[in-house]
C-alpha cells in the first residue's frame, strides 16, 4: 500500500497535525537492554542505570529551538557537567547534534542535597525506535558514553467499539495509536469515503501488533493485521497476508480478494467533496451544465495521488482546466486531474504507480478556489467515478497454494480475536492482550 494511507480518512489537518506532534510523547519507554556502543563494556541488564534512592532523578522533554545542552542544564547540571555528558556521546557519534529533534526525552541523575552540591551521575536520552542513549559517570569523574537497544517483542492488540464521533477519537479512546488509524485509512482508502460513508452507530475493529521490551512498556507501534467495519454503507473484513516469501504484504478480505482496488475512490488527502458529477450550475458561467467531475476542496499544495497505475498521457496547462494531468490506464479507463498549483516530478509518457504524488491542488484555469477537479472516463466518457463498481486486485484462488497459506493466516487471526486461549497468536506472541469497549449505555 502506498501514499494513499490517509485518503479520505476524514482527519482533519489539525487532527493530522496531532499526528505528528504525539510522537514525542510515544517516546517516553522504558528500554529494556542490549548492546553497549564500541565504548563500553557489554551490557546484559539495564539495572545499573536505574534510579537508586539516593538519587535525585529529573525528566524533562526536548522543546521546539531549544538545545540539549540547555536542557540539560535547566534540569539541574552546571555548565561543565552538561558539556561534558554530552560530548563523550558525540565523540562517539552515537547522536548528531545537529540533527537533534523536539520530542526527545532526557533523564538527568544527580547525587546531592542542594543544587549547588549536586553532581550529574547520568544522563539519558530516550528515542523513539526504543534505543536509549546514556552518559555514564566514571569513578575518576569521567563520562562513558553507552547505548541501550530494547530487546522488543512482539504483542498483539485487539480494539472493537462503536463509532460516536470519528473513527480516529473512538481507535485512540480505545488504546490504539495515530498509526493504527493511519493503517486502517490505507486498507479501507479504496471502499470508503470517511467522511460520509460513516455514521454514528457504526462498529469496527483493529488487530495490531505492538513492539514491547521486557517490561512490558510499549517501544513502537507495529502491523494492522486485521481491519472491519460493520456499518451502514459498508460491512467488510480484512486480513494482512504476504502472498509470497520476500514479498509485498497486502491485505485481503475472507475469501482472498485484494482490498486493493483497480482505481482509488479518491486520490486526495483528508479532502471534502465539494461538487458532485452531474449537472448544477456552473459558478462562473452561471449557466447549467453538465459537471463532468467530482470535485474535492482542499487546501493550496496538498498532494494529487494517481488513482492507478498507467501511462501519462498529458502533463500541461489545458485551457479552463488550469494545470492538468490525464493518466491513460488498463481496459479502456483514464483519469484526469485539473487546477493544480503545479506538477508533481512526471511528464507525459511517463509510467506511474497507484498513489505516487503526480501534482499538488491550486487554483488555475477556470476556478475559484483552490480545489482537484477529478475525472474518470471510460473509452473517452467521463463516468460519476464515485458510483463505480471498479474491478478489484489479486484474488488468491486463483493459486490454490497461496489460498490454502492464506486460510490458515485467517483462520490464526480469527482464533486471537475469538479468545481462543489454545492457538498460538499470528505472530507467535508471548503476551496476548485484547480489549472490547462495553456497550453504549
Amino acid at each position: 500500500m502506498t501514499a494513499i494511507g490517509a485518503v479520505a480518512v476524514g482527519l482533519s489537518m489539525s487532527a493530522f497535525h496531532f499526528l505528528g506532534q504525539s510522537k514525542a510523547a510515544e517516546a517516553q519507554v522504558s528500554p529494556a537492554v542490549h548492546l553497549a556502543t564500541p565504548l563500553a563494556a557489554t551490557l546484559l541488564s539495564a539495572q545499573g542505570f536505574e534510579a537508586q534512592d539516593d538519587l535525585i532523578v529529573r525528566d524533562g522533554t526536548l522543546k521546539s529551538r531549544e538545545t540539549l545542552l540547555g536542557l540539560v542544564q535547566e534540569l539541574g547540571a552546571d555548565s561543565s557537567q552538561a558539556a561534558k555528558s554530552l560530548q563523550v556521546i558525540y565523540d562517539a557519534e552515537l547522536l548528531d547534534p545537529r540533527r537533534v529533534r523536539a520530542g526527545m526525552t532526557v533523564q538527568a541523575q544527580f547525587r546531592g542535597n542542594t543544587p549547588e552540591t549536586a553532581e550529574l551521575v547520568s544522563l539519558s536520552l530516550s528515542e523513539d525506535s526504543g534505543k536509549q542513549i546514556l552518559s555514564k559517570r566514571k569513578s575518576d569523574g569521567e563520562f562513558m558514553p553507552v547505548v541501550l537497544q530494547a530487546r522488543t517483542q512482539p504483542v498483539e492488540r485487539r480494539i472493537k467499539a462503536k463509532i460516536n464521533s470519528s473513527i480516529y477519537e473512538a481507535a485512540l479512546s480505545n488504546g490504539a495509536h495515530d498509526q493504527q488509524v493511519v493503517d486502517y485509512a490505507t486498507i479501507f482508502g479504496y471502499d470508503l469515503d470517511f467522511q460520509r460513508d460513516i455514521q454514528p452507530g457504526d462498529e469496527f475493529e483493529i488487530v495490531y501488533e505492538e513492539l514491547v521490551d521486557e517490561r512490558g512498556n510499549r517501544v513502537r507501534s507495529g502491523d494492522v493485521l486485521y481491519a472491519s467495519l460493520n456499518g451502514k454503507a459498508l460491512n467488510k473484513s480484512y486480513y494482512r497476508f504476504t502472498p509470497e516469501e520476500g514479498g509485498e504484504p497486502d491485505y485481503f478480505n475472507y475469501n482472498g480478494e485484494s482490498a486493493t482496488k483497480f482505481l482509488m475512490k479518491t486520490p486526495i488527502n483528508g479532502a471534502r467533496l465539494s461538487s458532485s458529477f452531474g449537472y448544477r450550475r456552473h459558478p462562473i458561467s452561471g449557466y447549467n451544465k453538465l459537471h463532468k467531475g467530482t470535485d474535492f476542496a482542499a487546501p493550496t499544495g496538498t498532494p494529487i495521488y494517481a488513482a492507478g497505475n498507467g501511462t501519462i498521457e498529458r502533463a500541461n496547462r489545458y485551457g479552463g482546466y488550469g494545470n492538468y494531468i490525464r493518466i491513460k490506464h488498463a481496459n479502456g479507463y483514464s483519469t484526469a486531474y485539473a487546477h493544480m498549483s503545479r506538477f508533481g516530478k512526471y511528464r507525459t509518457g511517463q509510467r506511474v504507480r497507484q498513489g505516487d504524488i503526480i501534482g499538488y491542488v491550486g487554483t488555475t484555469g477556470a476556478s475559484t478556489g483552490p480545489h482537484l477537479h477529478y475525472e474518470v472516463m471510460i473509452n473517452g466518457k467521463q463516468v460519476n467515478g464515485m458510483k463505480l463498481d471498479l474491478p478489484t486486485g489479486r484474488k488468491l484462488a486463483e493459486t490454490p497454494e497461496l489460498l490454502k497459506a492464506f486460510i490458515e493466516r485467517r483462520d490464526q487471526i480469527d482464533a486471537f480475536r475469538n479468545g481462543d486461549a489454545d492457538v498460538q497468536s499470528p505472530a507467535q506472541m508471548l503476551t496476548m492482550t485484547s480489549y472490547e469497549a462495553p456497550p453504549a449505555p
